[in-house]
């Protein structure tokens, strides 16, 4: 028993200590941001911030505007009189006819009177106050009751809200216009009640004196304190004081309800949801709030407060996942001093070893400066020793006067010779004086202008930027082949994540490109993730038909990861791409149509023939008609490919057919001389409307980069209208559908759909292309046959002559 006693008592101080705790923790939501202490007559700023009314408007006096007029209780609609006491009769007594007439006119005189006087506030307190009735409008003499003109505009009060830092405007009437804050003045006083508990009393102040008791309860009615007798007393049952409303004792009443600030005798009864204001009725039939959401105040405190209720609720259930949080919170904040010490010691150590290379180069070139010094110095100092010399030869000027004396000629030429020799050599060395080395250091000079500037320069290692998708070399086919760059001011890269997932639903305005609606593809997505990704491009295989796949890109190095690139959308094939090539065993006129290597290119040349028959005629020459055929036909099953067409081709058509139909058709000799000859199948003249099969072949007629579609297409009811014509994409899409018996020509790049027709699949299809004049068309090559390396660079040695001499 006194265990389960103990735990009881344990378990109800713990509780008495977490509400002592959560007391404390509001206290802070209680207290005056300029104040610092509990809010009295708290105020509502525009932005829902709340402040003491007298710490506003010192504030305001302290901006320099005029101090405001602030009423001892803020607007609150006229209850019961405040000194009244209830012990005076409950009843006024029975008024006769006289007094009803006497007090009727009084009002009436009172009120005509007050009208011309300039306290208007005075005028309706006498007549609402002492002859309870209620006030009169005031008298149109005809004159427009605003400002007169010689009024000064007025002026609009901006307050600095300490909470949010920002300037609000207040409006005309300033801090007027903000309603009192009741319910945080209701939550104050029932915190400072709670603290107060056992220390200072509320007394009665019906009691009498000696006997005065502890009040229990206050009438926000009366304002005034009772113990539980004198409530009762002066509230009896059955009379309208019973309706009082009782609140806690307290020495500081405030009003009841909140009223309008500009009518203020209408209570707010609505709320409008735009401009999220309290509004009265008559607040309500204004022009400003037309067309708004306006609900009653009772609706609007029901979703208010049963959204404030599920918030509390949420964060009162996820209190471990706060906790986790914020423990998460603290290990990062320790991890990130950790790493900021490791960061300054590094930076340390790198500053030290740019300090060390520099010791070590300034030693180096120290050195080479020490040795050249030295050279050049015994390079001077032999010639100083050679011009001293030149003055110690008093000996060689003594001997040559004596030579001169000699008269015997043939002894004086014999012994001459070589004191000529002597006095030459001497005399050159003063008429070619120069130094044998320079003693400048004018090729020592160091330029560290480069150095200094990447020095400045040094920076801590940034993360690459967000890497540019080439929308252009970026394409869908067999493969998804993603191709980027990075900017020129980015840093770089070590490798690269690509990430990529298939889109649920539309595609927003762009396929094919980067995607400008709806950007931003959440984080409920799969993304796929290829990483570590070298070069700047990419292959992705394995992909689902006819969808759309989202993808992008970001660069890593030591840093970390970049930003993501934007956003493409790439729509894949409908169908399984059929690779084929060119047959060039098949056709009439292989010398007009000219087959690159691979048999994936052709090209339309004039020929030998055509080139002498219009050597040999002054008028114009007949076009001829060229036919290739792919190396592939089907049978069954859905098929695409795609191939580009060269926008300066005079005429090319793009489709398919049977094989056997087209080498009948075009071994017809007639048919390929004749300009008149249309190899196509025969939709622009409307033949196909009175067939009941249809045709065995389906072209898709361009010419000078416009592609011409049939009227089929549009769908039009007469048959006279002129057909359509389309820009000729970059690449051209054809899908067969052998079970239905359609082809279907698309843009490759979108996939957007430019014409249909059908084709009779009865026999083996293979894909058709016929040119007419000069033309050149290009079959997409398909991805998996690409290399997505990138060829390394070439290296190239220079050798001068004499070293390949050497190695010879």
């Amino acid at each position: 028993m006194a265990a389960a006693e103990l735990r009881t008592f344990t378990s109800i101080m713990d509780a008495l200590v977490r509400i002592s705790d959560n007391l404390k923790s509001m206290e802070h939501e209680l207290r005056c941001p300029l104040c610092e202490e509990m809010v009295k007559q708290p105020i509502v700023l525009p932005c829902l911030h709340s402040v003491c009314v007298l710490c506003a408007a010192d504030v305001l006096v302290q901006r320099g505007y005029p101090p405001p007029e602030l009423p001892p209780e803020p607007n609150t609609p006229t209850s019961s009189p405040r000194t009244r006491s209830p012990r005076h009769a409950r009843r006024p007594p029975p008024k006769t006819g006289v007094d009803r007439v006497l007090k009727t006119g009084l009002c009436v005189l009172f009120c005509l009177l007050s009208a011309t006087g300039k306290n208007k506030s005075r005028r309706y307190f006498f007549c609402s106050t002492y002859l309870h009735c209620p006030p009169l409008p005031a008298p149109v003499c005809g004159t427009y009751p605003g400002r007169r003109r010689k009024d000064t505009p007025p002026l609009l009060m901006s307050f600095p809200c300490p909470t949010c830092k920002k300037d609000v405007e207040l409006g005309e009437r300033g801090l007027a216009d903000c309603l009192r804050n009741l319910t945080l003045e209701r939550i104050v006083e029932r915190y400072r009640h709670s603290l107060s508990v056992g220390t200072l009393a509320v007394m009665c102040q019906f009691c009498k004196a000696p006997q005065a008791m502890e009040a229990s309860k206050g009438c926000a009615d009366c304002r005034a304190n009772f113990c539980n007798e004198c409530f009762k007393l002066y509230h009896p049952w059955g009379t309208p004081r019973a309706q009082h409303e009782h609140i806690l004792p307290t020495h500081n009443f405030r009003p009841k309800v909140l009223v309008c600030v500009e009518h203020e005798q209408e209570r707010l009864q609505f709320y409008c949801c735009m401009c999220q204001r309290l509004l009265c009725s008559l607040c309500k039939l204004r022009r400003v709030h037309s067309g708004h959401k306006v609900l009653p105040i009772a609706q609007a405190f029901q979703s208010l407060k049963e959204k404030i209720t599920k918030e509390i609720n949420f964060i009162l259930a996820n209190q471990e996942l706060v906790q986790a949080q914020i423990n998460h919170l603290e290990d990062a904040i320790t991890q990130m001093e950790l790493n900021s010490s490791l960061a300054q010691e590094q930076l340390s150590a790198s500053v030290s070893q740019l300090r060390c290379v520099l010791a070590e180069r300034q030693a180096c070139l120290t050195l080479v400066l020490e040795n050249a010094r030295l050279r050049r110095a015994d390079a001077l100092n032999s010639q100083l020793d050679e011009k001293c010399s030149l003055q110690d030869n008093a000996g060689l000027v003594t001997y040559t006067h004596e030579l001169l004396k000699e008269v015997d000629q043939p002894c004086f030429v014999q012994a001459a010779r070589i004191t000529h020799y002597r006095l030459v050599k001497a005399i050159q060395h003063l008429q070619n004086f120069s130094l044998s080395i320079d003693p400048t250091f004018r090729h020592f000079q160091m330029d560290v202008s480069r150095d200094l500037k990447h020095l400045s320069s040094i920076e801590f290692i940034q993360a690459p930027s967000a890497p540019v998708i080439d929308t252009q070399k970026t394409l869908a086919y067999d493969q998804l082949y993603l191709c980027w760059r990075l900017p020129q001011d980015s840093a770089h890269a070590w490798h690269y994540s690509v990430e990529y997932h298939r889109k649920v639903g539309g595609v927003g305005s762009v396929w094919g490109g980067v995607v400008t609606e709806g950007n931003g593809t959440n984080g409920q997505n799969n993304w796929q993730r290829m990483n570590e990704v070298h070069g700047t491009s990419t292959v992705i295989d394995k992909l689902e038909m006819d969808s759309v796949y989202v993808l992008r890109v970001r660069g890593c190095n030591k840093a970390g990861f970049g930003e993501y690139s934007e956003e493409v959308y790439l729509h894949t094939p409908p169908a399984p791409v059929l690779s084929f090539c060119l047959d060039s065993r098949w056709g009439l006129h292989s010398d007009r149509v000219a087959l690159g290597k691979g048999l994936t290119y052709a090209r339309s040349v004039p020929g030998l023939a055509l080139l002498q028959a219009a050597d040999r005629m002054l008028t114009s020459c007949h076009l001829t008609a060229d036919l290739l055929v792919s190396d592939v036909s089907v049978t069954q099953g859905r098929h695409y490919w795609a191939c580009s067409v060269e926008p300066g081709s005079y005429l090319v058509k793009v489709g398919v057919g049977q094989e056997s139909k087209l080498q009948d058709w075009f071994h017809l000799s007639g048919d390929m001389a004749s300009p008149r000859c249309d190899p196509d199948s025969g939709h622009d003249s409307g033949a196909e409307d009175t067939q009941d099969c249809p045709p065995a072949f389906c072209f898709l007629t361009i010419g000078m980069g416009k592609i011409l579609l049939p009227r089929s297409a549009t769908g039009s009811a007469k048959p006279c209208s002129p057909p359509l014509t389309a820009p000729l994409p970059p690449r051209l899409g054809v899908c067969l559908d052998c079970e239905k018996g359609r082809v279907t020509f698309y843009d490759a790049h979108s996939l957007r759909v430019l014409w249909e027709g059908p084709v009779d699949c009865s026999n083996p299809i293979c894909a058709a292309f016929c040119f007419i004049g000069g033309g050149a068309l290009q079959l997409q090559e398909l991805i998996v046959n690409r290399s997505t390396e990138q060829t390394p660079p070439k290296r190239v040695t220079i050798q001068s002559r004499t070293t390949a001499l050497s190695q010879r």
